[in-house]
């Protein structure tokens, strides 16, 4: 998956993309999933599954989960 991260906060960056950020195993995950894009708007991460938003990971403010979906699974496995 190929994203524009030009507009992409650093905090985001960090946590998204090191392998010892919080939210690499969940970009990890997003590399195998072809129902998966992802757009950067806001600064933030906008992940949609077959075309419907999932969730938002934003660098300083909590996830905003949208609907069910096993990235929030995943996310909810990470932060507790």
């Amino acid at each position: 998956m190929t994203i524009d991260t030009t507009n992409m906060c650093s905090h985001l960056r960090k946590k998204l993309f090191e392998t010892d950020g919080i939210y690499y195993p969940i970009w990890q995950a997003m590399q195998n999933d072809e129902e998966l894009t992802a757009v950067v708007r806001s600064r933030q991460l906008h992940i949609y599954r077959k075309g419907k938003k999932v969730l938002i990971l934003a660098g300083k403010a909590q996830p905003k989960v949208i609907r069910e979906d096993k990235l929030n699974e995943m996310l909810s496995t990470i932060l507790h």
